[in-house]
């Protein structure tokens, strides 16, 4: 049986009537995962590309999507940006393909494309109608062969990404925040610390043939996951791919190899002005796990429980009730690597960061001591059963989940799994990690301060930052074409 994107939706729809039900008891059961028959096909070809396949002949479009393993942790010392700045790069032509016709090709066609960079990984991907399958895979084919990495291409962009980190981080309220409060938890460890957008004078600095070498050494197919999810014939699909793809070379890839993360030791406090906020803000984090590890779903719960929607704790205590904050976001950070356990709040106006801080601290410490209701881990439970198939219901949002489980963890039928891990966790698992990762000695805490300089008509609190989510939570994803 497949599932098909219209059968996902209805599964969600369900996922959510259930919240009000009681969960079944071992009697009865658990419920079956409505992804388990989800299709996934894994091939490799001989040149090391990998490709998941996941026909579903439902609706007449084909979404592909190429993965690459680079992304900001693997850039060096003193030439920051330089993944985000390829992501751009790869839009300004190869051997086949003048400047801006990729997304002439595809647009023109009726189709959506982009591309987005983050600490992990860098990713390409468009959407088009199924007769259409071979223009997309013979562009990505083309750019991925012979990009014209050209001084002119180059400079052009490099203005373009310095000009997108003014608007995008240095003229925006509380954006620069979130780059230092990475910095301040992950400390030496360059890989998470500095921020993928890159800094000003490390693209300044960027010589062409540093930025030519970084193409040579990562975008090769042994280095990526080329992912396709649609209405398709597999056999079709796979021929399709080995004539376009099969004849790029590869080369061997710089192994990645970061070195350990130093335990925090003591709790790290700074408090940062910010010219363009008006309202006070704080961030908190906690070092956790990396992603998938077993304690990370229960904090991912965790997380839910503290801050998913009005009726979270502390969506309750601090803007309802209190009226502290006017803002707040819990998550996991879901990173590959060492992760963080993020708050980020904006405060009410007249009201102090440290009560609200001494709020989610207390939280968290009678979680600790007395652990969640029954009608909480239901909850979070129907609203990770939504996430996971609304979130596997488009093309697109398939063949960019099945990718990038290929790429982090080996394997993209993991996916059909995945959810039945996060329904295993038990009252006893968060109430467990509650009292385990939240010590002082463990916490960073960066509080942001208006200055008399604070921008005019932003509204209350100044714009909200937002990263693209990444499952649950905020990431530090740029985007090629502004979402």
């Amino acid at each position: 049986m497949k599932i098909s994107a219209a059968l996902l939706a209805a599964l969600a729809l369900a996922s959510l009537a259930l919240a009000q039900q009681p969960a079944p008891s071992s009697a009865e059961g658990a419920r079956p995962s409505p992804l388990a028959s989800l299709p996934v096909e894994r091939h490799t070809l001989s040149n090391g590309l990998r490709v998941v396949l996941s026909p579903d002949r439902t609706v007449p479009t084909v979404a592909i999507a190429v993965y690459y393993d680079v992304g900001s942790r693997n850039e060096e010392r003193g030439r920051s940006g330089f993944a985000h700045l390829f992501e751009h790069m790869m839009f300004q032509g190869s051997a086949n393909v003048g400047k801006g016709e990729h997304f002439q090709l595809i647009m023109n066609r009726g189709g959506t494309l982009n591309g987005t960079t983050n600490h992990d990984r860098t990713n390409y991907f468009e959407t088009l109608p199924s007769n259409e399958l071979a223009l997309g895979l013979w562009l990505e084919a083309d750019r991925m062969r012979s990009l014209a990495v050209t001084a002119e291409n180059f400079e052009n962009q490099r203005e373009v990404v310095k000009e997108e980190r003014r608007q995008s981080y240095d003229n925006q309220p509380y954006a620069l925040s979130h780059l230092r409060i990475n910095e301040l938890a992950y400390g030496d460890y360059w890989p998470y610390a500095h921020s993928t957008i890159g800094e000003m004078q490390d693209l300044e600095n960027a010589p062409l043939e540093a930025v030519q070498e970084f193409f040579d050494r990562y975008y090769r197919p042994n280095n990526a996951v080329l992912s396709i999810a649609g209405d398709f014939e597999s056999a079709e699909a796979l021929a399709l791919v080995e004539r376009y793809f099969g004849t790029i070379e590869r080369r061997d890839v710089p192994p990645y190899e970061p070195g350990e993360l130093a335990p925090q030791t003591a709790e790290r406090r700074e408090t940062m002005p910010d010219p363009h906020a008006e309202l006070p803000a704080f961030h908190m984090a906690w070092h956790i796990p990396p992603n998938r590890e077993e304690d990370h779903y229960a904090l991912e719960l965790l997380a839910l429980v503290l801050g998913d929607g009005e009726s979270s704790r502390l969506y309750q205590e601090l803007v309802k009730r209190r009226e502290i904050v006017q803002r707040i976001h819990v998550g996991t950070d879901d990173r590959r690597g060492p992760d963080l356990f993020s708050v980020f709040a904006i405060m009410a106006s007249g009201q102090s960061p440290a009560v609200a801080q001494e709020v989610i601290v207390r939280e968290i410490q009678s979680i600790a001591a007395r652990g969640i209701t029954e009608r909480e881990l239901q909850k979070v439970h129907n609203r990770v059963r939504a996430y996971f198939v609304f979130g596997l219901q488009s093309n697109m949002s398939r063949a960019r989940q099945l990718a990038e489980y290929e790429l982090y963890y080996g394997d993209a039928a993991l996916v059909r799994t995945e959810l039945d891990r996060y329904l295993a966790v038990t009252r006893a698992d968060i109430q467990r990690v509650a009292g385990r990762y939240f010590d002082a000695t463990n916490r960073t805490v960066l509080d942001v301060m208006p200055t008399t300089g604070a921008g005019e008509g932003a509204g209350p609190g100044g714009a909200f930052f937002r990263g693209e989510p990444l499952r649950f939570s905020p990431s530090t994803d740029h985007a090629t074409v502004p979402r």
